[in-house]
């Protein structure tokens, strides 16, 4: 249910390395709280985030939440097509990614969570 080769923040964004930047979402987890997704937030190419900073935000019929940055960097991509159609992140939140970062310190991949980790949290 949980991919391995993410990791994950305690906010339940996710984050795929590769090399020097990371592809960011939320996970099913968060998706399921939130329930049917509506609307995105996202940041614009170029902005620069510190690890934890809220970068945009997701809004559900039940509720607006927070989207967190899961490592610093800065954004190289931004997937406008959430924009348009919000409500793919329903249908697969582990493939609906909001954000690619290029990485600013790599040494912070350690402080997140792996997918046993995050099981764990969530239990």
């Amino acid at each position: 249910m949980y991919p391995e080769d993410l990791k994950y923040t305690k906010d339940h964004e996710w984050i795929r390395v590769s090399g020097e930047t990371g592809r960011v979402g939320i996970t099913r987890y968060a998706q399921e709280q939130l329930g049917d997704i509506v609307f995105v937030e996202l940041p614009e190419v170029g902005q620069s985030f510190t690890k934890g900073q809220q970068f945009g935000s997701i809004e559900s019929v039940k509720a607006v939440s927070d989207l967190y940055c899961p490592l610093s960097g800065d954004v190289v991509e931004v997937n406008f097509g959430l924009i348009e159609k919000p409500e793919s992140v329903n249908k697969d939140p582990h493939d609906a990614w909001m954000i690619i970062v290029k990485l600013a310190n790599v040494e912070e991949l350690s402080s997140l969570l792996d997918v046993n980790g995050y099981t764990d949290l969530i239990s």
